[in-house]
């Protein structure tokens, strides 16, 4: 695991499957390095409105906007977002679980604003992370966004990663004063 510096957290963001723990980790880093976040989900669907996607190319241009401030904190699994603000980005951070514990996770979390049919199909879409072809949700599109990555970047593969992960950037920060 290749630890980033301080510097290197001006513009961080977090992806992977749905059920990793994106959001948890954002928040924990968040109050670490005393950034607000922004999620990638809150821009994608409709305020209020469980499943509608609000409009493209409204969503690219707030991602894109948002990348441009001097620092920021991402998190989202939406592949196509992460892309525009690639290039800007100082450390990627890709959270790489097995899916039987992404859905424990979904499912520790339970229904959030939809019916039980749309929570088996979420179920049955993190199930599929590896499988999915020609979506920038997939496994394989995660891959080639981190490949891509010209910044600092790292891989957690279980929840031992992420407590070290989080644990190197708190003592990074206490170090720092």
């Amino acid at each position: 695991m290749h630890s980033a510096d301080l510097e290197d957290l001006r513009r961080m963001l977090i992806f992977g499957n749905g059920g990793t723990g994106k959001t948890w980790l954002a928040r924990e880093v968040g109050v670490i390095i005393k950034r607000p976040i922004v999620h990638l989900d809150d821009l994608r669907w409709a305020p209020g409105q469980y499943g509608v996607a609000r409009e493209n190319q409204l969503v690219l241009s707030e991602v894109i906007d948002a990348g441009r401030a001097e620092a920021w904190l991402m998190e989202g699994v939406y592949g196509w977002l992460v892309n525009a603000v690639l290039s800007r980005v100082t450390a990627l951070v890709w959270i790489d679980l097995p899916e039987e514990e992404c859905i424990a996770n979904v499912r520790a979390r339970g229904i959030q604003g939809g019916s039980e049919e749309s929570f088996r199909e979420l179920i049955e879409w993190v199930r599929e992370y590896r499988q999915r072809e020609n979506s920038s949700t997939s496994y394989s599109s995660h891959q080639k966004l981190f490949d891509a990555c010209t910044g600092s970047k790292v891989i957690l593969k279980s929840r031992a990663d992420i407590a070290a992960y989080t644990e190197s950037i708190r003592a990074m920060t206490a170090s720092s004063r």
